[in-house]
């Protein structure tokens, strides 16, 4: 489990709440960025590119089985911009680690609303945003759950 999979929804929640400036914000969510796990670059192909984003975002999906049976998945991803980066590293604490019934309950959108992000991110990262979720939860209707 990496850094970033260690935190929960609730965390980000409280640590972006302690923010007063919107400036410390976007420093915060870059910061996150940075601490995405590497990237493969033999990885970064057309099929590994999320579509609908502005920006470039690559996402590999891993399915884990835990040894009492349940499926869980896994993701890699990352960006060539920085706050969509962070925009994908809260994707990866909302959804990476979980089976396929917790991710398909997760809602992107309310979860960032709960974080004070939705009405700050630009319209094309909201539609990122989107883009990342409807790619994961693809991946997760796929997977099952055993």
């Amino acid at each position: 489990m990496t850094e970033l999979e260690a935190l929960g929804a609730d965390d980000l929640v409280e640590t972006f709440g302690l923010f007063d400036d919107w400036e410390d914000r976007y420093r915060y969510l870059i910061d996150l960025g940075r601490k995405l796990p590497p990237f493969p670059e033999e990885a970064r192909t057309d099929a590994a590119r999320v579509p609908g984003c502005m920006s470039q975002v690559w996402l590999l999906p891993r399915v884990q089985d835990d040894p009492d049976g349940t499926r869980r998945l896994f993701f890699l991803v990352d960006s060539d911009a920085h706050i969509v980066r962070g925009l994908a590293a809260v994707m990866l604490v909302l959804y990476s680690g979980k089976t396929s019934d917790q991710i398909l309950a997760t809602d992107a959108e309310r979860e960032l609303s709960r974080m004070g992000l939705a009405a700050h991110i630009s319209p094309n990262r909201r539609n990122g945003v989107a883009s990342m979720e409807a790619v994961i939860k693809g991946c997760a209707r796929r997977a099952g759950d055993r």
